[in-house]
């Protein structure tokens, strides 16, 4: 049949990025507990377009992921956008993978376990030999507020808030490791489950722990400029505030120059 996507364009225009977005996908990936997690993605696939090609084929980039969902790691999105490059005769190409990741945490006193979700993301891109990879996470926390508790009799306003982090690092992290070190920045943490016990503890530690957002950036750049696997990084804060109308923000962008991996590098996740 005719393939009108080979057709020669005149308009002498290359495009940047052409594919597929939000395309909804089961895959598995690792779990530092139970060896493998299955979940399902939001994905969105990109390719550059030469000037000279009228388009390109969108059903390839399915047929690829199809092949590869069995396990996302490292090696696998490295070898996808290699795949992306020689099927779709491009030059660069692009992944990212947005997924819920559970991990079981324990109520602080009672014990008590459930499921917590965190959103997760897999962001890659090669050009040539160069591959970037970054590896995003947003955990819940608490803050109570150090303003509403030094100026008020009886309590201070506290409220949930999420902490977006996105890392280039060397050698393997693991998502749990990563999430436990956010966890520890806000005032408490946020849980699943808790009984009675665990309430009490959870909202006396908050009021013996409050914190700015500008603290919680702050914390959490400590952490990760502490290690030296990781070797860029952004970080931000957002309070969903209980009292104001708005939510408060801060941010934080690493200065570490980040360096692009190839293909005989030692790749950063399994």
């Amino acid at each position: 049949m005719k393939d009108i996507q080979n057709e020669r364009d005149t308009r002498n225009i290359p495009i940047n990025k052409v594919g597929v977005k939000h395309l909804k996908y089961p895959i598995t990936i690792l779990d530092k507990e139970n060896t493998e997690q299955h979940t399902v993605a939001s994905v969105n696939m990109y390719v550059d377009l030469p000037h000279h090609f009228k388009g390109t084929h969108m059903s390839r980039f399915i047929e690829i992921l199809n092949a590869y969902r069995g396990m996302i790691s490292y090696k696998a999105i490295r070898s996808i956008l290699t795949e992306m490059k020689t099927r779709l005769d491009a030059e660069s190409a692009h992944i990212e993978l947005t997924f819920p990741y559970f991990i079981e945490k324990a109520a602080p006193i009672t014990g008590a376990k459930a499921l917590v979700d965190y959103r997760c993301t897999f962001s890659a891109a090669k050009n040539g030999h160069q591959l970037d990879f970054v590896l995003g996470v947003e955990v819940p926390i608490t803050t109570l507020c150090p303003c509403s508790k030094a100026i008020s009799l009886e309590g201070a306003h506290n409220q949930r808030g999420v902490v977006r982090v996105r890392v280039r690092f060397d050698k393997f992290i693991w998502i749990e490791d990563l999430v436990r070190r956010i966890e520890r920045c806000g005032s408490t943490e946020v849980y699943a489950l808790l009984k009675r016990e665990d309430e009490k503890y959870v909202t006396e530690q908050a009021y013996a722990n409050p914190v700015f957002v500008e603290d919680v950036v702050r914390n959490v750049t400590q952490q990760l400029a502490a290690d030296e696997n990781i070797r860029w990084f952004s970080v931000e804060a957002e309070n969903f505030e209980s009292i104001h109308n708005h939510n408060a923000y801060a941010e934080i962008i690493s200065e570490h120059h980040p360096k692009k991996h190839t293909d005989t590098q030692k790749p950063p996740l399994r």
